[in-house]
């Protein structure tokens, strides 16, 4: 194993990828807001921005835009260094670098999957605040008062389990795609290739996890102690089964469709800098 060449891919992979994400946050809190709090109360997506845009303006869609951009872009920043690190480890092995590129990618998404988890009460704020607006700060510190500061870690299985569920079969599309297309020939097309790649991810990671996001931000918003179960049939008793799978789904493959295709182009030109 190479692992100072590991490390050093890692951290350049890593911080490429923080960086493309800062971008993100700014130009797609609108719409993750508007997706978590589908997740939380359901609505289509035209009702839900409406009650947003009716509750504070177009400053309510930014709630939490201070947790979010310290979250994302640390998300983003392990989400990328594992996958590269891993990869850039196994292949200084003569024989882990022969194992298939999916099969190399569930070890860079275990540890995204942790580091994840240690992110979690910053990313329940993020998302309380998205969903529940400016009263989101009382819920938290009811919460917190009530349940402990662990309550601030509600949803920290379900988030682990979503950034596997998502993160693997997204690198997987994305590295098994970057192997089967041919490489580009100048920047026009290079665009084009990373956009692709990168929409074709978002679209099978958010389809496999959704389920699992939406019982996430449920338990993680809710103003009382709800458990996994709890949060899924109350979903289901709102919106069905099908529901249960499908919230927020449109939502998100169109926020996660625009995000990837910028975090793919972004990625690959800070990573080449």
């Amino acid at each position: 194993f190479d692992f100072g060449e590991a490390l050093k891919k890692a951290l350049g992979g890593g911080l490429s990828g923080a960086a493309a994400m800062i971008l993100q946050v700014l130009t797609l809190m609108p719409m993750r807001t508007i997706m978590n709090y589908q997740y939380r109360f359901g609505h289509p997506f035209t009702e839900a921005a409406r009650i947003l845009y009716a509750d504070g303006g177009y400053g309510r869609y930014y709630q939490g835009l201070g947790a979010a951009l310290v979250q994302g872009p640390a998300a983003r920043f392990g989400d990328t260094a594992a996958n590269v690190g891993i990869l850039a480890l196994f292949k200084s092995n003569p024989v882990l670098s022969k194992l298939p590129s999916h099969i190399q990618t569930i070890f860079g998404s275990l540890l995204a999957a942790l580091f994840r988890m240690v992110l979690t009460p910053i990313d329940t704020v993020k998302t309380t605040l998205q969903a529940q607006g400016k009263p989101g700060w009382a819920i938290l510190r009811r919460r917190i008062k009530i349940y402990g500061f662990g309550s601030l870690f509600y949803g920290a299985f379900a988030t682990a389990a979503a950034t596997f569920v998502g993160n693997y079969p997204w690198f997987s599309t994305y590295n098994f795609l970057q192997e089967l297309l041919p490489p580009a020939q100048n920047l026009v097309q290079k665009l084009i290739r990373q956009a692709a790649i990168g929409f074709c991810a978002s679209v099978v990671s958010d389809t496999v996890s959704n389920s699992l996001r939406v019982i996430k931000t449920y338990r993680q918003v809710n103003d009382t102690k709800i458990s996994y179960t709890q949060a899924a049939k109350a979903v289901i008793a709102t919106d069905g089964v099908f529901g249960f799978f499908t919230r927020g789904l449109k939502t998100r493959i169109f926020t996660n469709g625009l995000q990837s295709i910028m975090f793919s182009i972004l990625w690959k030109l800070f990573l080449d800098l």
